[in-house]
């Protein structure tokens, strides 16, 4: 450990780490669900220490588990909740209309609004999907410096088959280590949107003949420019574990998506969702 003295700063059941954006953007530690906790801008550059007290709480029913599944539930919410459905990582599988969704209510509420499809530049191009209230946090989580709607729809199950779409021309996934070496070009996202437009025309019309012209609505937005708060990008990704290192420590310098990046390596805070932790700084 460290030998410069650090103050015990909060313990309890972390979850990932909230975000406003900001010039840099602005990242709270969140533990408990409490609606407050230390701004980790102001620790830039100076020591931190993560310690994983040995047990996991399910971010939805708290019971104790071994093992966190889909970052924070147990095994039984696992396999139980709406949110821990294979579609929401596939959307286009949504079987919602089969009567079989897990919970019908919570459908409605969270798959049955508008969502947004977009361009972000985090590791290079890729196409994304979001609810439109999570809007820009979902290009923050991903390390976006870039990003553009140019679809709305009526439903998740819509956004899944157009990101399909768009997807057998632009990537659909984040190079997360390409990522956090901050070695990303900016790119041209209007002419980008343009150009895949153009690729997907033909399958964008078949959807809205099969939806309804207005379920897919193209938006006139210009790109958002993200900064993030770093003071040094790794030159060498090395991934921290709790799992394998109960103790997590080194000098802060920078975060990016869901990521610490320390002078000692990086760690996925989004990934130990329901660790019980002490952070120290």
């Amino acid at each position: 450990m460290t030998d410069i003295p650090m103050q015990m700063q909060h313990q309890g059941v972390l979850q990932k780490m909230r975000v406003r954006l900001g010039d840099p953007v602005e990242y709270q530690l969140a533990l408990d669900g409490a609606a407050e906790g230390p701004i980790l801008n102001q620790f830039l550059g100076k020591p931190v220490r993560l310690e994983y007290q040995g047990a996991i709480n399910c971010l939805a029913c708290n019971r104790k588990t071994k093992k966190s599944f889909s970052q924070g539930y147990c095994y039984p919410c696992f396999t139980k909740l709406p949110q821990c459905d294979s579609c929401i990582v596939k959307p286009e599988t949504c079987h919602f209309a089969l009567g079989t969704c897990r919970d019908p209510e919570w459908g409605e509420r969270n798959c049955f609004t508008p969502h947004v499809v977009y361009l972000a530049n985090s590791s290079g191009l890729k196409v994304g999907i979001t609810r439109g209230s999570q809007v820009p946090t979902r290009w923050i989580d991903q390390g976006a410096i870039q990003a553009l709607p140019i679809l709305e729809v009526d439903t998740r199950l819509q956004s899944g088959l157009v990101e399909t779409l768009f997807a057998q021309h632009v990537a659909d996934k984040t190079n997360w280590r390409a990522m956090l070496k901050g070695q990303v070009d900016q790119l041209d996202l209007i002419a980008e949107r343009d150009r895949l437009m153009e690729l997907c025309s033909g399958g964008l019309e078949e959807l809205r003949a099969e939806n309804g012209f207005d379920a897919i609505r193209e938006l006139d937005a210009q790109p958002l420019e993200i900064r993030y708060p770093v003071i040094n990008y790794p030159t060498k990704v090395s991934s921290l574990n709790l799992d394998k290192d109960p103790v997590v420590e080194g000098v802060l310098q920078g975060i990016k998506g869901q990521y610490l990046m320390l002078d000692t390596g990086v760690i996925n805070l989004r990934k130990f969702g329901a660790y019980n932790i002490k952070f120290f700084a």
